[in-house]
């Protein structure tokens, strides 16, 4: 088994309503990600975020109207992940997800990206930058770099065009990092059809308004002359890439160009991750070689309690707490109100408990084979639990769970 950690960088009031200055939370970041690479995690992944969450509620359409402080801090991946690697000796740096419909779309960040692996190349041959990108998880990021609908026929349409714009992009972004030379009249083509819809009744709603077209020609959002990106010579077996989506056409789409990696959250269930991973052996992409299940990194909230002092009853105690009042706190942010129904469904796919309980809980739900990626700082802003909570997880848990295997 393999251990990565995750930072979203959140600046959110905890649950007791403590919120850190943005010069606290990135001193806490590079404090704990210090930690990660002397501990041995694999890969450090990064949330990415952009534009404000607060000045969001005062749109006309908020994503998240409830939320509470800043969705995340990190708003440059590329400069954020050489900052780090400055910083640290092992620990690879990844992207948990770059937006690429905003800050410039999907050609200025194949551009950067192919930057940063161009600079991290000549600071070591051996770590990678390893890429998650995906649509983004909230519109409002991408809606000021035209990621809007354009008429009626876009508007009735857009939950499952916005889908169709990230395989246009999609197609951009890979088809530049591989090194084409590419012109929108050779990108791809959105036709919307019934498949496209979850129900005939969204379907008919939007062919009504295309005059009964079967199929639905949709004018592509990036339209431009020839072109290919700079630098053109960059090591590119030192960058990993890995869609955010769980659509499946999507990721078999992404296969067809460059071998792509997915993303696990949580919260999905067993036969949804068997169901990808079926799947991802037979579309992977060859040039990466066979699929394997560390190809899908499984995120995984972590609420460890092995303070001393207490005795391993008081601290499984403690850990529940902890667990229940993170994830409600969360709930409340991104819905308004606390869900007890869904906080329990969280609590029963985080890792909770004391040393041992959270390494029989990973033995129970993991494959050997599987690759965790460990989220510590979910709505907790004490920087130094933090550490001792990635410390606890390496020093007492792990053991137990390679000596399980």
């Amino acid at each position: 088994m393999e251990y990565d950690i995750f930072f979203s960088i959140s600046q959110t009031p905890d649950a007791d309503g403590f919120t850190p200055s943005e010069q606290e939370m990135m001193r806490n970041y590079f404090q704990q990600v210090e930690l990660a690479d002397k501990l041995g995690f694999g890969v450090a992944w990064l949330a990415q975020a952009h534009l404000s969450t607060i000045t969001q509620k005062e749109n006309s359409k908020p994503v998240v109207p409830h939320w509470q402080g800043e969705v995340g801090l990190c708003t440059d991946f590329p400069q954020l992940a050489m900052e780090t690697f400055r910083r640290t000796e092992r620990i690879d740096v990844g992207s948990a997800v770059v937006s690429i419909l905003a800050s410039g779309g999907p050609i200025a960040q194949a551009e950067r990206i192919a930057n940063t692996v161009q600079l991290l190349g000549l600071m070591s041959e051996s770590r990678k930058l390893h890429v998650g990108f995906s649509a983004g998880r909230f519109e409002f990021m991408a809606r000021p770099y035209g990621i809007n609908p354009r008429n009626a026929v876009e508007e009735e349409a857009w939950p499952a065009l916005r889908g169709q714009i990230f395989l246009e992009a999609a197609d951009i972004f890979l088809r530049l990092l591989r090194g084409d030379s590419i012109s929108s009249d050779e990108t791809r083509e959105t036709i919307l059809s019934r498949e496209n819809f979850r129900s005939d009744e969204d379907w008919l709603a939007v062919q009504e308004l295309a005059e009964g077209l079967e199929q639905i020609p949709i004018d592509k959002r990036y339209v431009f002359e020839k072109l290919s990106i700079v630098p053109k010579n960059w090591p590119r077996q030192q960058l990993e890439l890995i869609a955010g989506t769980h659509d499946p056409r999507a990721q078999e789409f992404a296969n067809s160009i460059l071998p792509v990696k997915v993303f696990n959250l949580s919260i999905t269930q067993p036969e949804v991750i068997e169901a990808t991973h079926t799947r991802m052996a037979n579309c992977y992409h060859p040039d990466g070689g066979e699929w394997q299940r560390r190809d899908m990194p499984r995120t995984s909230f972590v609420f460890l309690n092995a303070e001393e002092g207490l005795s391993p009853e008081q601290q499984s105690k403690a850990a529940n707490e902890e667990a229940k009042r993170a994830l409600g706190a969360y709930w409340a942010a991104l819905e308004g109100t606390i869900d007890p129904n869904k906080v329990e469904k969280a609590a029963d796919n985080a890792l909770i408990g004391n040393p041992s309980e959270i390494a029989q809980q990973i033995s129970e739900r993991f494959h050997p084979d599987d690759r965790i990626m460990t989220w510590f700082d979910f709505f907790n802003h004490d920087s130094e639990r933090v550490c001792r909570n990635m410390r606890a997880f390496i020093e007492q848990v792990v053991p137990i769970v390679e000596g399980s295997e």
